[in-house]
């Protein structure tokens, strides 16, 4: 024998040994570890990723990946089509989570992928979970291996990356957004998992089949780990195949479909203003409780209500913003879930309110002829007359004190030179507004104003 060579038969039991470890490594994982497709056909889901002719299949099968970040909800995918890239490509794939790796941590992948790329010319996949969970600094420490090319990023995020992730990160990725698979998808993998993977039982029926894909939200990994549990259950009581009943029980305890860090966030405070809005109290509860279910912080849902009654009820219903106020000060003193009947209160009492959006378009007429007349001076009646000399100055001169006057109202000039007729504020008749709007045609009509309709 050799120096420095070992017998044939010691490699090829040494293969065998290895190969026999990576099948127990293999059977402990998780059902959704061990279903993770091999290859980019295996992939179900993502057509528009995917499809023939679609970008990112084109630059993956070209071998050309480029740095990205892939969003999108739970359980689509994000992690096996980063590990796919890798693949495809003959690249490296390290991957790093963004809720325990560091700056550290980052620098040891990138100096191990410029040693590997300058020595083996062999790229690397740089795939890193929740990329929206690093700071600035640690985006930061990203961007001169991203743009040297020294690593490939992969950056995966259930939040929208233009919240989330720095703009010089985006600028250098290109961004693909992942879809909630189809339930017709989602039965797919299940029947993948059934047929293929587990043992026992061997069948899953109709219903039951049916039930998981559609309760499942679109999340992939969701579902097999329902079908995982539902399976063990089922084999434990001797079941012939996973029935309906099963499935109920595996997805008892499911999260109610709401990612409060990403896109729903948004999506569904976004569903509640509207459903406020158009006088909707039915589904401003049903999303109100959505959030409330999902975990969401109650103050964001109660400052938004604080907004809402002055921008889409102002004095249509001058006690609205009282209300959201007060639902604001309960949530504080109380918190939940006591604090649950304060918020509803407070959303039945906005969204059965007469509506009025006569704030916000004074706010943008304001704040129109103020751009307009940003050097305007103050007419010298109406400025501080309280000081010495004033008076030779001419200031305050001439101003007439309104509680003298009938109604406590007198024609006088209130806006600067050039702008003294002009309208801002025009009132609806919605509500107790209607009872403003007639007071403020009487006072227009004494002040010698324009009509405000």
């Amino acid at each position: 024998m050799r120096h420095g060579f070992a017998p044939r038969s010691v490699v090829v039991m040494d293969d065998l040994f290895a190969a026999q470890r990576a099948e127990r490594r293999r059977s402990a994982e998780p059902l959704a570890a061990r279903m993770r497709p091999g290859r980019l056909d295996e992939v179900v889901g993502q057509p528009h990723l995917l499809g023939p002719g679609a970008a990112f299949s084109v630059m993956v099968r070209s071998g050309r990946p480029v740095s990205m970040i892939l969003w999108g909800p739970p359980g689509t995918g994000k992690t096996t089509l980063a590990r796919l890239i890798a693949t495809e490509t003959d690249a490296a794939f390290e991957a790093l989570s963004a809720v325990t790796a560091g700056v550290k941590d980052v620098r040891e992948v990138l100096a191990k992928a410029k040693q590997r790329l300058e020595q083996d010319e062999r790229r690397t996949i740089l795939f890193l979970d929740e990329i929206h969970r690093f700071n600035k600094a640690q985006q930061d420490a990203l961007l001169p291996g991203v743009e040297t090319g020294t690593v490939i990023l992969v950056g995966a995020t259930t939040e929208n990356p233009f919240f989330e992730v720095n703009s010089p990160l985006i600028s250098r990725s290109t961004l693909f957004r992942l879809e909630a698979l189809e339930p017709t998808e989602v039965a797919v993998l299940i029947d993948r998992a059934v047929e293929g993977v587990l043992s026992e039982p061997g069948s899953i029926t109709d219903e039951a089949r049916t039930a998981l894909a559609e309760r499942s939200g679109g999340d992939a990994r969701l579902a097999i780990n329902a079908l995982e549990v539902a399976a063990a259950i089922s084999a434990g009581r001797g079941d012939d195949a996973i029935g309906l009943e099963v499935v109920e029980e595996a997805l008892q305890r499911r999260i109610v479909r709401y990612d409060k860090a990403g896109d729903q966030h948004y999506d569904v405070i976004s569903a509640f203003i509207k459903s406020v809005r158009g006088s909707a109290p039915d589904a401003a509860a049903y999303w109100l409780q959505t959030m409330i279910a999902a975990g969401e912080d109650p103050e964001f849902i109660a400052r938004r209500m604080i907004v809402l009654a002055s921008e889409d009820i102002g004095p249509a219903d001058p006690t609205a913003l009282g209300v959201a106020v007060a639902a604001f000060d309960a949530l504080r003193i109380v918190g939940l879930p006591e604090a649950g009947y304060a918020l509803h209160h407070a959303a039945i009492h906005l969204a059965t309110a007469p509506k009025s959006n006569s704030i916000k378009r004074l706010i943008a007429a304001a704040s129109e002829v103020v751009e307009d007349t940003s050097h305007a001076a103050v007419p010298p009646h109406l400025r501080s007359g309280g000081y010495r000399g004033a008076e030779q100055l001419g200031h305050g001169v001439g101003y007439r004190y309104p509680h003298d006057h009938p109604e406590s109202v007198v024609p006088q000039q209130y806006m600067p030179d050039g702008l003294e007729g002009k309208v801002l504020y025009r009132p609806s008749r919605s509500g107790a507004e209607g009872v403003v709007a007639d007071r403020l045609s009487d006072i227009d009509e004494r002040m010698g104003r324009e009509r405000r309709e």
